[in-house]
């Protein structure tokens, strides 16, 4: 099953300023103009999700000051937090060590949801190691869960990865090159 083309898009304006939308999921980008549309969309009441880490080390505070201004008829913003389960000195996300600590502290925070967890692992052919990864997310999430909270997402896998990733519990896959082709 594809997603209508007429819900796809690369400029995020379409997205922000469509009164139809009520999330905005941020998928990459520099940190200025990600935190300029992601800003424009909380304060246009949408929920945002994004795991730019980059953006949240310079900015977070910020976007955190404008969830909580949303007002408590709006509903919370959902949060998932990235996890670097390969280790990989160039990908964003927590370590796995560091997760558990990261959840509580957001999971604190008003007006914000944590929903569940994220990682994007280095890409490989290799099945088993691919699915040791993406197990070690799964894994972490049902710590959390058993820890009192309650996640219910796991976005890991991508076009190359999401057989793997789907057998170990994946509820979101990111399927774009699927989709639109390699980039160029």
């Amino acid at each position: 099953p594809f997603v209508p083309a007429e819900l796809l898009t690369y400029d995020p304006a379409e997205v922000v300023d469509d009164p139809t939308v009520e999330l905005v999921v941020e998928v990459a980008g520099g940190v200025e103009p990600t935190y300029s549309y992601i800003k424009r969309a909380l304060e246009a009441g949408k929920s945002v999700v994004t795991a730019n880490k980059a953006l949240l080390a310079a900015r977070g505070n910020e976007l955190i000051e404008l969830a909580e201004a949303r007002g408590a008829e709006r509903p919370p913003l959902q949060i998932c937090i990235q996890v670097n389960v390969s280790g990989e000195a160039s990908k964003s996300g927590v370590s796995p060590g560091e997760t558990a600590a990261l959840a509580q502290a957001v999971a604190a925070l008003p007006n914000l949801k944590l929903r569940g967890l994220m990682a994007i692992p280095e890409p490989t052919d290799d099945m088993p190691l691919a699915r040791q990864r993406f197990a070690m997310l799964r894994e972490l999430r049902d710590s959390l869960n058993k820890a009192g909270m309650a996640l219910d997402t796991l976005s890991m896998g991508m076009s190359h990865d999401l057989e793997a990733a789907i057998l170990e519990g994946a509820t979101i896959v990111r399927v774009g090159t699927a989709i639109f082709g390699e980039r160029t």
